[in-house]
């Protein structure tokens, strides 16, 4: 076997025995990485295309097989297995590709191995040229294995403050700042661990750096929260309820819980959650505490998704709602208020119909029963109009996508701007988004709502332009004695514009339930 490693994480390389392979083609270096990166064979018909998408057929055939036999000249004869129509790593190569041995540590929760192997982000620095669409796949796999670091940076985050090596918590902390320079929750992490080590003077330093990163990007000065960090006795103070994780079949779900009371309360977001940068956000901060007050807050991200482990199947309705059970049985919760927000609504929803012992009652936020709009359902975007706006969401990813419309109150709001967007950072990447929201489109969970016999509200607001208010009709309509409020206002989060009425609606029905 002729061992071969290649390098994805920065620019790439190709190394034999530890010695660099001199390949100075960029449209074969690309080649070479896509290869290694479809563990199968390749269509000449898909290089063709991605790589000389102006060229006519023939003179595009033509440059690719003088480039593979450049390859091969360098590599040798045997490095590739080609035929007429495709092309592959050769069974005689023992290919070890970084990408590949970084996702595996993550997939086995060896999180400090896989935050030494990510030395830098994929393919960083490096474009064939002239190949939009290899840039466009380069690009996706770039925010996929970012995210997977930025998750795996914050583990291991975790880790090294519960073990009381704050010296390495520091360490993992600036690479968290140097991936998102604007999230104040990183910042306070790192100079939290920076005053734990000992080291005052460098959080200072930090203090002062982010404060000067939030004043010239954002216009804004840090939040009260961030500076009390410098107060005497205030480093070992927590921010946010600790993050905690349960086992559900192969996958680890990270979870909180905060407050106390004779009610638990779960909460499900959206379509995006992370357990820690949720609070955040001021509003959002307000919403969870006054949540908390009426009972015990439930919080988790679903599977792929946040602080839970990524999968590379994106999580059913089903899926969720057995997710639902797991975290319900390790916070002790034997009867639980279910608050689910938006697309979380139908698993709330199938939870509610398949385990109507363990449900006291439920809320759905600007929710819906269906994803895209058919003729017996007309309440939500058409399928063809649902996968516009999905192409929109995901080429504006990393930016705060869509808070025109999911947040019209703060769309001017440079802070809540930029915590938008570091959310969707740091939930998921815009491949694995587009996976998701392709199973919620599909979703229909209208058949099980005649099953419902927990006491239920439906809340919506009249204007939601995410989610159409026919839809919160349609599931009080359809869910047996359900009530239904509609509220004034356009936001679609339940945080933004006026929080009190929807509180007061949460509060007052609480009170009906049984005891």
């Amino acid at each position: 076997m002729v061992p071969l490693h290649v390098r994805t994480f920065g620019f790439p390389e190709l190394q034999r025995d530890g010695q660099a392979c001199p390949l100075s083609l960029r449209k074969g270096l690309a080649l070479l990485v896509y290869l290694a990166e479809s563990k199968g064979p390749i269509a000449r018909d898909t290089v063709v295309a991605m790589l000389w998408p102006d060229s006519a057929e023939d003179v595009a055939r033509a440059r690719l097989r003088r480039l593979l036999h450049r390859i091969q000249l360098t590599l040798g004869d045997g490095c590739l297995t080609i035929d007429r129509s495709t092309i592959r790593w050769a069974a005689t190569v023992a290919l070890e590709v970084d990408s590949a041995l970084f996702e595996a540590a993550c997939d086995r929760g060896e999180f400090e191995l896989a935050c030494r192997l990510y030395t830098g982000d994929f393919l960083d620095g490096f474009s064939p040229g002239d190949s939009p669409q290899f840039d466009e796949w380069a690009f996706f796999r770039r925010e996929a294995l970012r995210g997977r670091a930025v998750q795996a940076l914050e583990r291991v985050v975790q880790d090294c403050s519960a073990a009381g090596d704050h010296a390495a918590a520091a360490a993992h902390a600036h690479r968290l700042v140097a991936l998102d320079p604007l999230s104040e929750v990183y910042g306070r992490s790192l100079i939290r661990s920076l005053l734990l080590a000992g080291d005052r003077a460098a959080a200072e330093r930090q203090l002062e750096a982010l404060t000067q990163r939030l004043r010239d990007e954002l216009g804004v000065a840090p939040e009260a929260e961030t500076l009390a960090l410098l107060k005497p006795d205030a480093a070992g103070g927590e921010t946010v309820p600790p993050t905690r994780y349960v086992r559900g079949g192969s996958v680890h779900l990270a979870y909180q819980t905060y407050g106390q009371g004779p009610l638990d309360v779960l909460l499900l977001p959206g379509f995006v959650s992370h357990v820690e940068r949720i609070w955040e956000e001021p509003r959002c901060r307000a919403l969870l505490s006054a949540l908390a007050a009426m009972g015990r807050l439930i919080l988790f991200d679903r599977r792929g998704i946040g602080l839970s482990d990524r999968v590379g199947l994106s999580p059913s309705v089903a899926a969720t709602a057995r997710d639902i059970s797991t975290v319900l049985d390790a916070a002790g919760s034997r009867r639980t208020l279910l608050l689910g927000a938006s697309e979380a609504g139908p698993a709330c929803i199938a939870f509610a119909a398949d385990h109507p012992e363990r449900v006291a009652g439920l809320i759905l936020f600007a929710s819906l029963a269906k994803g895209s709009a058919t003729p017996d359902y007309p309440h939500a975007l058409q399928a063809a109009q649902y996968d516009i706006w999905l192409q929109q969401l995901v080429a504006e990813w990393g930016g705060p996508a869509g808070i025109e419309t999911f947040a019209p109150s703060l769309a001017a709001d440079p802070q809540a701007r930029a915590w938008w967007a570091g959310l969707l950072r740091a939930s998921s990447s815009p491949g694995a988004i587009k996976g998701l929201l392709e199973a919620l489109r599909d979703m229909d969970v209208r058949d099980l709502l005649g099953r419902i016999a927990a006491p239920t509200l439906v809340l919506h607001r009249r204007r939601d332009r995410a989610v159409l208010v026919g839809a919160g009709r349609d599931l009080a309509a359809h869910i047996p004695q359900a009530s239904f409020v509609e509220l004034d206002g356009a936001d679609h989060w339940m945080f933004a514009g006026d929080q009190q009425p929807v509180l007061a609606s949460i509060q007052a029905f609480i009170s009906r339930l049984p005891a």
